[in-house]
């Protein structure tokens, strides 16, 4: 459970009809299984130790005896165990019939959650707000609405909803998770119908999604009566929108690992939870913390959809985006042209295109992008080459500018030599490119759009007023992960074969300033040597930044990502590189220009993520110290 994570498990055995002994040693399985795969939590279906479809039979008196003895031996097995289970079973209350969830724990019935939702049911509501019932033998409390918070993993507070507390229009998920809970057990009673899968699993995400919240749901299984129903035994693990286990199989059980410390961040950000903690009563369970190890799979790029399938939709939406809001600008400052500088990498490849898809949208003549390539000293043939055929390609007044008396000049100018390549030398080019273009549009009426991506503006990879300055930003809220992946999809879905030949060698480029001087004509600045892997660079991106995790566990996670595509070494200095300049580069990103945000996720100093320039890294530096000791022995 270290690092913010708790094992769930939902579990539908096979039972048999109003057998409750028989059913309780399903159970009593069951758990032993989660408890070999270190499972903290397990939910059972609604009426558990009966079965749902018992009809009538539930509110009888041998079957209500029997369903009591049957939690007697489900609690027994319980002892010593580290894990809190959620089974289901009926409970008669004076005159009224209860259905209701066991909350079992090491040994102990922790307490009895009737159901909410009971119209058209068999069943009747609790009226009251808790007291102490006994179970057979078992002393415990009637208590609706309980949450169950975990003594050790901080955050981790479980809530229950029954049978059409899952499905009602007035579930209580949002009130548990207003007051605090972050994972909701569901223990369903549906049948299988040719939609109830895809509704369940509709329902899971979009619930998971807009409460924060973990989902562990478990529905009744093949086991159950086929009188009028037939029973799928679903049983699904999900977390903020996304699926992590889902099983139908006979005595199914679906198995994945909640992140209770993102979601806590995510709740964070967003506010409007623990709003009513204080009106519901709350018992605690759990041990100490453990190692939790770890099934879910965690993705190389966490910017793009997980399923290679809706990638062209997404790509789509992006561009949509990007064109919306160049257009915006440009409608609004009345201008007529693009001015874009073109030097052969994937950014301002994409910001070309994007501004040719603008001027088209606008009714104006492509010539209005205006490219301009604006080669120096470490520039190669081959970016300059692929530079101008996009720009020829879609149709742009291609214009070739070379800077290399200028900048000369300006060396001249402020006693540089021309045989120093410190950082002035480097930076002087970035900046009378920008210049030029600044220069060229208020020549032509138009607006410099600025090529510069969100990865770039996190590491600081850019030259203050120089790349980093123009008058709009079209890639300003996109990862070079996302950049590449609109790029392709364009080499992808382009009928021009010239165009696709082009863009697919801007993607094999590797990522270079061009700001050195080269030899024989090859491309030896990269960037990636300086900053990392920028797949990596926005996989800490995610992590750190937007889901809040520390470096450690971030380490954690990229080792499950990428496998070993990276030592443990490479990666604990990626991470110290990444800490470092996130929070000394923020002086760059707290003067930034205009550009549309595509996800939630942006560094604008007007709507992003938002640091003092003069904020200390020392907390995560710490941390990633103390990583390196631990993994690297140092």
């Amino acid at each position: 459970m270290k690092d913010g994570f708790v094992k769930a498990a939902a579990a539908s055995p096979v039972i048999k009809v109003a057998d409750a002994e028989y059913n309780a040693q399903q159970v009593i399985k069951c758990m032993a299984a989660a408890r070999e795969k270190g499972v903290k939590l397990l939910v059972f279906p609604e009426l558990t130790l009966t079965g749902c479809f018992c009809y009538d039979l539930v509110g009888h008196r041998v079957l209500l005896e029997g369903a009591a003895a049957a939690l007697e031996k489900v609690v027994k097995a319980s002892e010593r165990t580290d894990m809190l289970v959620l089974v289901g079973l009926p409970y008669a209350f004076g005159s009224r019939l209860l259905s209701c969830a066991a909350v079992v724990y090491d040994g102990a019935l922790l307490a009895l959650i009737p159901r909410e939702n009971v119209a058209g049911s068999r069943f009747a509501d609790y009226p009251g707000e808790g007291e102490l019932v006994y179970v057979g033998a078992l002393e415990t409390e009637l208590c609706p609405g309980a949450l169950f918070a975990h003594r050790s993993l901080n955050g981790l507070t479980v809530a229950v909803e029954l049978g059409a507390d899952v499905t009602a229009a007035d579930s209580p998920t949002a009130y548990y998770a207003q007051s605090g809970a972050t994972v909701i057990a569901q223990m369903a009673s549906f049948p299988a119908t040719v939609s109830s899968t895809d509704d369940a699993l509709l329902a899971a995400r979009y619930e998971s999604k807009r409460f924060a919240c973990g989902l562990v749901l478990a529905a009744p299984g093949k086991g159950e009566s086929t009188t009028d129903n037939v029973c799928s035994g679903l049983c699904l693990v999900s977390e903020n929108g996304v699926v992590l286990a889902q099983d139908e199989r006979a005595d199914s059980m679906a198995v994945s690992e909640i992140d209770v410390d993102f979601l806590l961040n995510l709740r964070r950000r967003t506010g409007g939870f623990d709003l009513e903690a204080e009106e519901l009563c709350t018992a605690l369970w759990g041990g100490e913390l453990e190692e939790t190890t770890l099934t879910r799979e965690y993705v190389k790029h966490p910017h793009l959809p997980a399923r290679a399938e809706d990638v062209p939709a997404y790509c789509e939406r992006v561009l949509d985006i990007q064109v919306s809001g160049l257009v915006k600008r440009m409608e609004y400052a009345h201008l007529d042209h693009c001015v874009v500088g073109i030097s052969g990498g994937v950014d301002s490849t994409l910001a070309v295109m994007v501004s040719a898809m603008a001027v088209k949208r606008m009714g104006l003549p492509a010539t209005n992008v205006v490219a301009c390539t604006m080669p120096c000293f470490g520039t190669s043939s081959r970016t300059k080459s692929n530079a101008v055929i996009v720009a020829e390609q879609l149709g742009a007044e291609v214009r070739v500018i070379d800077i290399g008396k200028s900048v000369y000049q300006h060396f001249d100018d402020i006693g540089h030599a021309h045989d120093d390549y410190s950082i002035a030398f480097e930076n002087a080019q970035a900046r009378e490119r920008t210049q030029v273009l600044l220069d060229i549009a208020n020549k032509v009426n138009g607006l410099d759009v600025g090529t510069e991506d969100l990865s770039e503006f996190v590491d600081g990879w850019c030259t203050f007023n120089g790349d980093h300055t123009s008058n709009y930003d079209v890639n300003l809220g996109l990862t070079k992960t996302q950049v590449r992946a609109n790029v392709r999809y364009i080499a992808q879905t382009t009928d021009d074969k010239v165009l696709a030949a082009a863009l697919w060698d801007v993607l094999d480029c590797p990522v270079t300033p061009e700001l050195l001087p080269i030899h024989d004509d090859q491309i030896e600045q990269k960037s990636e040597d300086s900053v990392g892997s920028y797949s990596l660079q926005d996989f800490f991106t995610h992590k750190i930044m937007i889901c809040g995790f520390t470096p450690s566990k971030t380490f954690r996670l990229a080792k499950r990502a990428y496998g070993d595509k990276f030592t443990d070494e490479e990666l604990v200095r990626w991470l110290r590189s990444y800490c470092r300049r996130y929070f000394s580069q923020q002086f760059k990103r707290s003067c930034l220009m205009d550009g549309p945000a595509v996800e939630a996720f942006t560094v604008s100093p007007r709507t992003g993520f938002l640091i003092p320039s003069d904020a200390e890294a020392a907390l995560f530096l710490a941390d990633v110290d103390r990583l390196e000791k631990r993994v690297l022995g140092k």
